[in-house]
């Protein structure tokens, strides 16, 4: 039974849609999402961001940012960014509101794992089903959500490859960290 997995970031913008990307490609069962209340995007100045509601499709925010400072957005890689996303899906999608299940959860930051296990835990134990959640922190940039994004391809691939995955993920996980020098949380919650 090919592994049932989940990117989250905060607006299923960059690292999510990242990793989302490169798993599709791999043959991976994948789907993304992010965890904020809206989704922000880089405007003209750190204190100045272009935000979303989560039903705005991609191809919406391409051309919203197009209209208002289309170099700007060019340069930076944001029109880039978004013209990968929607050709992966339409819009993002919050974690919050999904009903799928999962038997691997990838976060990218401390916060949005926290946040994802307690929507995970939120919803009540109905089928007793684990789910686990792992934490690979990345930060938000270009550079470092590609970089990312072949972190979470190769523990996905140790996960997929191993004889009981139940048996074997501290194993997994305490050889990854070893071989990239990086911590990752994990724990397992239940449907």
């Amino acid at each position: 039974m090919p592994l049932k997995v989940a990117v989250v970031c905060s607006s299923n913008q960059n690292r999510s849609m990242e990793a989302h990307n490169l798993l599709s490609k791999k043959g991976f069962n994948v789907k993304s999402y992010g965890t904020g209340s809206v989704v922000k995007l880089p405007g003209p100045s750190p204190h100045q961001p272009n935000s979303y509601d989560f039903d705005t499709t991609y191809e919406d925010m391409y051309k919203d940012l197009c209209v208002k400072d289309q170099t700007l957005y060019t340069q930076n890689g944001i029109l880039h960014m978004l013209d990968r996303n929607r050709r992966i899906k339409a819009r993002p999608e919050r974690f919050q509101d999904t009903a799928d299940k999962f038997d691997v959860i990838f976060t990218v930051e401390e916060r949005i794992y926290d946040s994802v296990i307690e929507g995970v835990q939120s919803e009540g134990h109905v089928t007793y089903t684990p789910v686990h959640v792992i934490n690979i922190e990345i930060q938000d940039n270009h550079e470092e959500a590609t970089l990312g994004a072949f972190l979470i391809l190769e523990l996905c691939e140790m996960l997929r490859d191993a004889d009981d995955m139940e048996d074997e993920i501290e194993d997994i996980i305490q050889e990854f960290e070893a071989s990239h020098s990086r911590t990752l949380l994990h724990t397992v919650v239940f449907y």
